[in-house]
C-alpha cells in the first residue's frame, strides 16, 4: 500500500472557516473521484500555531497508481483546485509503520 500525506496552508486572506468550507464541501468531492484511491482522510488542523491548516492522507495500491490518478483529467482538476485555494502545498510519500491498532 502506498500513502501520500499532503500538508496545506490556506491562501492569504482566507479565514480558517472559509478554508474548511472549501476543503470539505467543494474539494473533497473532487478528491474522492481520483481513480485507484483506496482511502482518503482529511484532517482539519485546529491549533492556531500550526504552519498548516489541513493534512490529507491518500492511500493507493502503489506509487504508480497515485501518479496515474493525478495524470488523469480528474487528478489535474484536483491539483488545480488545490493550488488555486492554498498558499502552500507539501506532498510527503510515506511508509506507514503502525504501532497500535
Amino acid at each position: 500500500m502506498f500513502k501520500a500525506i499532503i500538508l496545506l496552508t490556506r491562501a492569504e486572506g482566507t479565514s480558517r472557516e472559509e478554508f474548511r468550507s472549501w476543503w470539505l464541501e467543494r474539494h473533497a468531492p473532487l478528491a474522492r473521484q481520483l481513480p485507484g484511491l483506496r482511502r482518503l482522510v482529511f484532517n482539519v488542523v485546529e491549533s492556531g500555531e500550526a504552519p498548516y491548516d489541513g493534512v490529507s492522507e491518500l492511500w493507493f495500491d502503489a506509487r504508480e497508481e497515485f501518479d496515474a490518478a493525478y495524470a488523469s483529467a480528474i487528478g489535474k482538476q484536483v491539483a488545480a483546485d488545490s493550488l488555486a485555494n492554498v498558499s502552500a502545498r507539501v506532498r510527503l510519500f510515506v511508509g506507514e509503520q503502525p504501532q497500535l491498532g
